[in-house]
This record gives C-alpha cells, sequence and structure tokens, in this order.
C-alpha cells in the first residue's frame, strides 16, 4: 500500500492506493468511496481482501484500489465553507482528472453517504464508471421535512448559547429529533454541511442511472434499512440487489470477505 497527496478544489486530498500489478481488466481500476465520519483506513482490509480474490479470479492480474478520505475526513481537511452533495460531487470529478492512476474508466463502490455521493456523481459522469456499486447507500432521505426544520432550528438554537444549560439543551434536542444523527459529534463547517447532505432526497434522479448497477445491502442495517434498498432497486434501471442476511451497516467491517465475494462475482461476470 501507498500513500499519496493531490491538490484538488484547494484541499490537500489524501488517498491510498493498494495494489501495484497490473490493473484488473485491462486497466480499469476500483474506486472506493467510504460513509459519513470514515476513512480509507476504514477499507484497507476490503481492498487487501480484494487483491486477493481478483488474483485467485482473473487472469488479467491483480487489482488495483484507490481509496480517498472524502473532504473532512481522515487526513483531507474540510472545505472552508459548507458544502452539499453537488459540491462533493464536483470535488470528486476534479479528484478523477488529477489521480494519474484513474485513468479512462474505472469500477465505483459507494459506501453510505459515499454510495449516495456514488450514484450522483454516475448520474452526472457515467462516461467514467464502468460498473457501480452501491453498498447500503444513503440515497434514501425519508422525512426531509423534519430535517429541514432541523436545519433551520439549528441556527435559531446557536443564538442561545450564552444561557446556562445550553449544552445539555442542546444534547437532548438533537437526540429527540434525530436519535441517531452524527449531528453533535461534528464540528464546525461540516456541521452544516451534515445538515445540507441530509435533506437530499435522490429517489428522484436515481431513474436516470444509466450505469450498470450491483446493489449491496445487509438485512439488519439499522441506518440505512433494507427498505431502503429496495426503493434504490425499484428506481434504478435493470440494476441488481444483493442481500447478506444478518448483515449490519458497516458490512467491511463485519463482513469483509462476503461483500469481496459479492464484488469478485460481479466483476466475473462483466
Amino acid at each position: 500500500m501507498t500513500e499519496k497527496q493531490v491538490t484538488v478544489k484547494n484541499l490537500q486530498v489524501n488517498y491510498k492506493i493498494i495494489g501495484q500489478g497490473p490493473p484488473l481488466r485491462a486497466g480499469k481500476p476500483m474506486l472506493i468511496l467510504h460513509g459519513w465520519g470514515s476513512s480509507s483506513g476504514r477499507w484497507e482490509r476490503t481492498a487487501e481482501l480484494l487483491l486477493q480474490a481478483s488474483a485467485a479470479a482473473f487472469e488479467e492480474g491483480h487489482m488495483q484500489v484507490i481509496i480517498p478520505d472524502l473532504p473532512g475526513f481522515g487526513a483531507t481537511p474540510g472545505p472552508a465553507a459548507a458544502w452539499n452533495m453537488d459540491n462533493y460531487v464536483d470535488w470528486l470529478h476534479e479528484f478523477v482528472e488529477k489521480a494519474p492512476e484513474l485513468h479512462g474508466d474505472f469500477y465505483l463502490v459507494g459506501h453510505s453517504f459515499g454510495g449516495a455521493l456514488a450514484a450522483k456523481f454516475a448520474i452526472k459522469y457515467n462516461q467514467n464508471v464502468k460498473m457501480l456499486f452501491l453498498v447500503s447507500a444513503a440515497c434514501i432521505r425519508k422525512n426531509t421535512w423534519i430535517k429541514k426544520l432541523l436545519y433551520r432550528v439549528s441556527k435559531i438554537v446557536k443564538v442561545f448559547s450564552f444561557v446556562p444549560g445550553y449544552s445539555l439543551a442542546r444534547k437532548a434536542f438533537y437526540k429527540f429529533i434525530l436519535k441517531k444523527s452524527d449531528y453533535l459529534h461534528i464540528t464546525g463547517v461540516m456541521q452544516e454541511t451534515y445538515l445540507r447532505l441530509i435533506s437530499e432526497d435522490l429517489s428522484w434522479r436515481l431513474p436516470s442511472l444509466k450505469v450498470k448497477t450491483i446493489i449491496i445491502w445487509g438485512d439488519k442495517d439499522d441506518l440505512t434499512p433494507i427498505a431502503e434498498a429496495h426503493i434504490v432497486h425499484e428506481k434504478i434501471p435493470n440494476s441488481q440487489l444483493i442481500i447478506l442476511p444478518g448483515g449490519p451497516h458497516g458490512l467491511q467491517i463485519k463482513m469483509p470477505e462476503l461483500l469481496v465475494e459479492k464484488i469478485i462475482s460481479q466483476l466475473n461476470g462483466a
């Protein structure tokens, strides 16, 4: 494994490269986008397993996997101002153009928030994506009116930060409004970025996805419920849904071997 940096959107982006042999399928590497609050390091084990499995499954040679730390996570700093999903898509497009390992088209894997980013990128830049893998992708945002209300209320609440007991009241408020929200664990500009991202529902955009798409989901996912997998599958034309029994949201942590098996089996049939 090697680690490199490239400047994208005035940010020093850190990314990992796993695999130094000839890329899989005559020059097509795999790009993995991690989820919210994660980093490239959380996907190292999966990338290593992909290398081992591809070496056994294909005559062309080892797979080459590229995993960037998305802006605001890992070793990549956050943006100067709050971003929405379109900002991340623009960033990703520039990263793809500047990273020398990503020449031509490539296989794209996105998990959770990274899955939503991968889907929206593939809609806009389908010529870059050979095959898309959506892993527990956070494309469906239900009750968006509540989240939009949270966005507005969060700005009002900050006005009362001088009041005694503010911190405790704030934590209680967000705990009951968004029970599994990451909002409390975020600081600075990433708080507003988070609020913008969770307000965007991609369900109406998914029918525009023309890239071959494989949807992989655990049926015990408590962050992006399995019901959302069926919605994503229904919305994306000619997509395939693979459900992993007992699988949680973090498949790359809890079930990396099975996740890799499903990915390789799809590449083998490409």
